[in-house]
């Protein structure tokens, strides 16, 4: 099996380690450990993962804050896998820059399911301005968007959500998040709003809007576009 990318696991849990060790090299990644925030970030500056999988319950620092600290540089995928379930720390850890957060205990398929989809879509924003699901198709590069053969007739503040979402398809993007970005800080708690812009970009590329694919519903926190195709 060819060795792919290399995963840093930042995790106090023997068993936890142990575990993803075994899952992971399985399936043809190299596997760098770290068992407390300090060597966490000397590690990730070391090795220069392709993805970090960072757990928030750290001996010597909580997992949020070590999140915000890789984030000042780190700009590959970091998907927090941890205990804390509450719909609070989800959405503070996406908030935070996670590309993703799974809760103990996990499903191994589910987990390996998720860091493809986050290595993949890493490595297609860096080569590429265009971006492809299904029949609909974006070009960053001349903000022109189509379905099929269909040129798509959009608003600026439409494209710039779909935009939005598309450049971190299969990454679940807080309400917060998406209305900080779309429409600047002053409108971070209406979620109205966005719901109903959101209604309005699904009638346009969504195959049936009322049962939709691309843009998904992650309810309580936000969206998740699907993943590049």
């Amino acid at each position: 099996m060819d060795i792919k990318d290399t995963i840093l696991i930042i995790d106090d849990e023997v068993q936890i380690r142990r575990l993803l060790e075994i899952t992971l090299s399985a399936n043809g990644y190299c596997i760098a450990e770290a068992v407390n925030a300090k060597d966490g970030m000397v590690a990730a500056a070391s090795h220069t993962p392709a993805l970090i999988i960072l757990d928030l319950g750290l001996p010597d620092m909580d997992g949020q804050l070590v999140l915000a600290k890789l984030r000042e540089w780190y700009q590959k995928p970091i998907i927090i896998l941890s205990a804390r379930s509450s719909e609070g720390d989800i959405v503070a850890a996406l908030d935070a820059g996670a590309n993703d957060y799974l809760t103990k205990p996990f499903r191994n398929n589910e987990l390996l399911a998720r860091i493809r989809s986050c290595i993949r879509f890493s490595v297609a924003k860096e080569v590429s301005p265009i971006l492809k699901f299904g029949t609909l198709a974006l070009d960053l590069s001349s903000h022109i968007v189509k379905k099929g053969d269909e040129l798509l007739k959009l608003t600026s503040t439409e494209y710039n959500l779909l935009s939005l979402l598309a450049k971190n398809a299969g990454k679940v993007l807080t309400h917060q998040q998406i209305l900080r970005e779309v429409w600047g800080q002053g409108y971070i708690n209406q979620n109205q709003y966005l719901r109903v812009f959101v209604g309005q970009l699904r009638k346009k590329v969504e195959d049936d809007p009322a049962h939709p694919t691309l843009i998904k519903t992650e309810s309580g926190i936000g969206y998740r576009f699907a993943e590049e195709v």
